[in-house]
Order: structure tokens, then C-alpha cells, then sequence
């Protein structure tokens, strides 16, 4: 293996199954064991349905546009532009994109070859 790689985000498939929103998913492109950078972006005012947490796998988010909320476990945080977050891997996490919409950076520790995400519906507070 290389002493690096270099990878262009934006040229990552694009893997959300939801239209106006976007899930670019590096760590295979950068032949990573112990890391993985993600680009998320979620269209104006949605809100996702669905949350995960993990087994193993520590994450950190960072805000690089717009704002929003992260639901972490039952607390919701808000989020504006270069606001951090790490989040240990029991807590249950799921987003909401403010008016303008909320594009973010996931970076995540090493995770097991068959992975270790746990997804499930996601339960915001009334």
C-alpha cells in the first residue's frame, strides 16, 4: 500500500437513497484501516427518519455548512457552521437539516471488516 491517497469527495458515488440529499463514503477509495471520511448533505428542513449507533466504531461530525440538529440519543442538539461533535458509539444519532439545508464531515475510527453500524428508526421528540 501507498504512503497516501488522495481522494476528491465529490467524485465518490453518491450512495443516499433519498433525492436532494447526498452520502459520499471515502474510507475504501482511501484504502483506510483506521479511518473513514464521509460528506454528508441534507436538503432544506429534512429530517432524517432513521439513526444508527455502533458496536465499536467512535465518530466525529463536523459542520462545514449550514445548520441543523443532531439527535443524540433523546437530547437534540443544534448545530451551526464548524460546530464538533464526537460521539461515542452506543449513542443512538440521527440529523435534521436547518432551512438552508446542513452539509457535514463524518469521520469514524476503525470499524469491524463485516462493519458494526446498528441503523433503526429514528425517534425525535414531539
Amino acid at each position: 500500500m501507498a504512503g497516501y491517497t488522495k481522494v476528491n469527495l465529490q467524485d465518490v458515488d453518491n450512495s443516499s437513497q433519498t433525492e436532494g440529499n447526498e452520502a459520499r463514503f471515502s474510507r475504501k477509495h482511501l484504502d483506510s484501516q483506521e479511518l473513514g471520511v464521509s460528506l454528508f448533505r441534507y436538503k432544506p428542513s429534512y429530517r432524517s427518519p432513521r439513526s444508527h449507533k455502533h458496536r465499536v466504531q467512535e465518530e466525529v461530525y463536523v459542520v462545514i455548512k449550514g445548520s441543523g440538529q443532531i439527535l443524540l440519543d433523546n437530547k437534540i442538539e443544534e448545530l451551526k457552521q464548524w460546530d464538533t461533535v464526537r460521539v461515542a458509539p452506543e449513542v443512538v444519532r440521527s440529523f435534521a437539516a436547518g432551512p438552508e439545508g446542513l452539509e457535514l464531515l463524518a469521520i469514524g475510527g476503525r470499524k469491524p471488516a463485516e462493519g458494526d453500524g446498528e441503523p433503526q428508526d429514528a425517534e425525535w421528540p414531539s
